[in-house]
């Protein structure tokens, strides 16, 4: 009866938290057969590269690899997990020379049902020794398998999280609905440009200048349009131009960054960030492209609302963060209990985010709480449902990506003279909130593995007797 109870909890335990009890293997192979231990160990790496691929933290990649590999007998292994490469060397005693292997990590996507899909295939060849032939060719199955759902639907997922961001920042429904349009533009330009192999960089200058184009063109008719039931656009068209930069922010991937500089991957870490700060920087150039060119037919920016993270509407706001959450997770392939999890983490993060702000504790702390609140909330929740965190994780925070501050810097920075150094605080802001946002999520889950470490590693401390105390 404890064997039954035991497996049961074992199928009910999250990937992160698993322990590897090596050196006592769970299926053993031959370790004088190179084939058997390649195959292995190709294996190992393959699952670790779609975990990396997802934008997930090296500590998460290398969980899965060690798993992997110890189910077959390889318990004693160094791995060595890059931004874009995988390196496994297995030790196979002392008579026999290390097995290494290493894979290069070529392809990113954010497709959470694929990352879903191979955690319970991880969670399955540790519960049913599945043979490495067979693990392989489920793990192709998965990797070559198309999308869950068509493009279309991903494309207004991206335009329904603009939407959401709009009305999360105070905008009304015509500022949405303006959102929800350039949001989905930029969708479908940038797929047709990745058809035909324009590098990302461009891919996110050209959504930068087709997110600023809207707003451009609605303070150039801003006259005409007051007093009309347009009114309300010519009043906010900067909200747009924040709406489309978070949605082209939420695809790098700044949480996993933050999770390497913290767990000790400081190599992944800087190659991460340093392609965040290039994307950024690709956003940024397209938006003062558009600024500049119009400046130079005569048209002033478009004027920047200070968004009030007060309690007004707040049902509102906490809808808009729910829908936020949703919609990324469908933009990114998420399966339908995700869905379910990510509403509730985007909701939660909300509420979080706005009280904090409320007792005027800044920008900066209120990210950090909240997110640290819905990386704790949101890991239980994803190890309930057998979900890895991250998809919960990046999709709470996505709706409160610093967009608005990342266009009150650039503006102010194109202004020049004495609006410089507020250019840079707002740049420098805008940084430090995200970062916050990922620190954040990093500590929130660290406690939720605490929470939920296996019974193995919740060992009872037997007392030590107490010395007899002379008479």
């Amino acid at each position: 009866m404890g064997a039954i109870t035991d497996r049961l909890v074992a199928q009910r335990q999250a990937t992160v938290d698993a322990v590897v009890e090596a050196p006592a293997p769970l299926q053993p192979i031959d370790f004088t057969d190179d084939a058997a231990v390649t195959e292995v160990l190709e294996l190992a790496e393959r699952v670790g590269e779609v975990v990396l691929a997802s934008g997930a933290a090296v500590t998460d990649a290398t969980t899965h690899i060690e798993i992997i590999a110890a189910t077959y007998g390889l318990a004693k292994c160094d791995i060595d997990v890059t931004y874009n490469s995988i390196r496994i060397s297995a030790d196979r005693g002392p008579r026999l020379p290390p097995a290494t292997t290493m894979r290069v990590v070529n392809h990113r996507s954010l497709d959470f049902t694929r990352l879903s899909a191979v955690d319970r295939l991880t969670r399955r060849i540790r519960r049913e020794m599945v043979p490495p032939a067979e693990a392989h060719a489920t793990l192709d199955a998965i990797t070559t398998a198309p999308h869950p759902y068509n493009r279309w639907i991903a494309t207004v997922g991206w335009a329904t999280l603009a939407a959401a961001i709009a009305l999360l920042l105070n905008g009304g429904p015509l500022v949405a609905i303006v959102s929800f349009a350039t949001t989905f533009l930029i969708d479908r330009c940038n797929r047709e440009l990745n058809k035909r192999g324009l590098p990302f960089f461009f891919q996110n200058m050209m959504g930068g200048i087709i997110a600023t184009v809207p707003a451009i063109l609605l303070t150039a008719f801003a006259d005409n349009l007051r007093g009309t039931f347009a009114g309300e656009l010519a009043d906010n068209p900067s909200l747009i131009v924040a709406a489309g930069i978070t949605v082209l922010l939420s695809g790098l991937q700044l949480v996993g960054a933050v999770q390497d500089a913290i767990t000790g991957a400081p190599i992944t870490a800087a190659a991460r960030m340093l392609d965040v700060l290039v994307m950024t920087g690709a956003i940024i150039g397209g938006v003062a492209l558009a600024l500049r060119v119009a400046q130079a037919f005569g048209t002033q920016p478009p004027p920047i609302e200070i968004a009030s993270y007060d309690l007004d509407n707040l049902p509102l706001k906490v809808f808009a963060g729910a829908l936020g959450a949703v919609a990324f997770a469908l933009a990114c392939y998420a399966e339908r209990r995700a869905l379910t999890v990510a509403g509730i983490s985007g909701a939660g993060i909300t509420v979080c985010y706005l009280l904090v702000q409320h007792f005027e504790f800044g920008p900066v702390i209120a990210a950090a709480a909240s997110a640290t609140v819905i990386g704790l909330v949101g890991g239980l929740f994803a190890r309930r449902a057998l979900i890895p965190p991250l998809v919960v994780a990046v999709a709470g925070i996505t709706p409160l990506l610093p967009g608005l501050k990342v266009y009150r810097g650039l503006s102010a920075l194109l202004e020049g003279g004495e609006q410089l150094p507020e250019g840079l605080n707002q740049m420098f802001a805008a940084l430090v909130v995200g970062c916050a946002l990922g620190g954040g999520i990093t500590l929130g889950e660290w406690f939720a593995r605490w929470l939920r470490r296996p019974r193995i590693l919740q060992r009872v401390r037997v007392p030590l007797p107490r010395p007899e105390q002379p008479a």
